[in-house]
């Protein structure tokens, strides 16, 4: 009995696939603007939009791929326009799992360019 457990537990370890944590994240310009519709208070009218394209960066004790931006939108409630702002998109497997303020080290040497995508919501 013993070995029969030991021989099907062997086989099921070998059937559980290690998820590849830091794939280049696919179509991450069209998953940020997704989640941002729904995350910003007010996704119209954003203005003086810009990206850099994912790279891996360490946080903590992980290393992820981090999508910069910075582009100017209004304050949620009709009023005037914040000023540019930088914001991390942050993937794990391959899916953006969170947008936040960015600190200056997660976007220091970011490579911009337009994010038109996002000004058209």
């Amino acid at each position: 009995m013993a070995l029969l457990a030991v021989a099907l537990w062997g086989c099921a370890a070998e059937q559980v696939k290690k998820v590849e944590e830091n794939p280049y994240p696919t179509d991450y310009r069209g998953k940020i603007v997704t989640q941002l519709r729904l995350q910003l208070l007010d996704p119209s009218g954003i203005r003086d939009a810009f990206i850099a394209e994912p790279v891996l960066k360490p946080r903590g004790a992980v290393t992820r791929y981090i999508a910069c931006m910075r582009f100017d939108a209004k304050d949620g409630r009709g009023g005037p326009y914040k000023g540019s702002k930088e914001y991390a998109a942050f993937f794990y497997a391959g899916q953006l799992t969170q947008v936040i303020d960015a600190t200056r080290e997660m976007c220091d040497n970011s490579v911009y360019q337009p994010f038109p995508e996002l000004e058209k919501l």
